[in-house]
């Protein structure tokens, strides 16, 4: 049997789908499972255990719904016993009906039911994770327990037991650090742990941030700059061999909860239940959840310009938080 996932489109939601692509291989052990996915991710493709083929995706290559049928009429000679489409858009839709695949298995929204052979109803409030494996569950009739995130890292090298990662990035803002609460808690941070290096991480378009963060600090030299210098790949090996990782709710909380590392998860405008790292052992999420608005949801603070819920985040908390595991490492 030969299947093909049309991964989702966002470095977060990738990770939260490796448990798709797990309980797809332990209910078809013998099957081909083959991924199509956004171009700028193929490397994280490369880290989800049980993959065979990886078929990247360009929008800016393929245009449009008819780049979306050339790049689909390329993969109908490989004659797909099932295409499984989890970014539940039409264009992903269309995808899967132009490779001709026997069955194409999906959830019903923007009409894209009509081009599914098996469209189903998603879930409600049900955490990501839950929410693509509802659809095999669906699809197949049979309930799959100990659902797992898991990426593989290149070493898994012994930890630096003095090394604490910290992402304050999101591509919301809603969900992003201030810059002057990142500059605070970064100093109460190098005060409270003095044999402890931060080390800030980030795309190449965060460098400005996070040298604004840096260079705002009373102890740079502290701290350490990774910003634009890794891959996604590298930023894995590196939270891998890290002790913890302090991180906004992103795609690099969920990278560190799929490499088995410790996260401490900051949540502002998005909603834990549904989208906080998947594995809770050596999980860690706070909000400050005194806010009516809590959680929006929004990609922008529509309210306070600058989101509230991040900037009333108790340091503290935080604090006592990665102390647990610091001292357990």
């Amino acid at each position: 049997m030969k299947i093909l996932i049309r991964l989702p489109n966002w470095l977060g939601d990738v990770v939260m789908s490796t448990a798709f692509v797990a309980a797809v291989k332990q209910l078809y052990p013998d099957a081909q499972v083959d991924v199509i996915i956004k171009k700028e991710l193929y490397d994280i493709a490369q880290l989800i255990p049980g993959i065979t083929q990886i078929y990247p995706f360009s929008k800016q290559e393929f245009s449009g719904l008819g780049g979306v049928y050339r790049f689909g009429k390329k993969l109908r000679h490989a004659k797909y016993d099932l295409f499984f489409n989890l970014p539940q858009s039409l264009s992903s839709a269309a995808m899967a009906w132009v490779t001709s695949a026997k069955k194409r298995i999906g959830y019903g929204k923007e009409g894209g039911f009509f081009l599914l052979t098996n469209s189903y109803k998603k879930p409600v409030k049900a955490h990501r994770v839950d929410e693509y494996i509802s659809l095999l569950e669906q699809f197949t009739g049979k309930a799959l327990a100990n659902k797992q995130v898991k990426l593989n890292t290149v070493t898994q090298s012994i930890k630096r037991t003095n090394r604490v990662l910290v992402n304050f990035n999101s591509e919301a803002s809603s969900r992003r650090m201030p810059l002057d609460k990142g500059q605070i808690l970064l100093d109460k941070l190098t005060d409270a742990f003095t044999n402890t290096t931060f080390c800030l991480v980030g795309s190449p378009k965060e460098e400005t941030f996070v040298n604004q963060l840096i260079n705002g600090s009373k102890n740079p030299a502290r701290l350490e700059n990774y910003a634009g210098k890794t891959d996604l790949p590298g930023l894995c090996n590196l939270m891998a061999q890290s002790t913890a990782v302090l991180t906004t709710d992103s795609g690099p909380a969920h990278l560190a909860n799929s490499v088995g590392v410790p996260v401490i998860a900051l949540f502002g405008a998005g909603n834990e239940h549904n989208t906080a790292p998947y594995n809770k052992q050596n999980l860690t999420v706070l909000r400050y959840g005194n806010l009516p608005c809590e959680p929006c949801v929004r990609n922008t603070c529509k309210l306070y310009g600058v989101p509230r819920c991040m900037e009333l985040l108790d340091e503290l908390q935080i604090i006592n938080a990665l102390k647990s595991y610091i001292d357990h490492a």
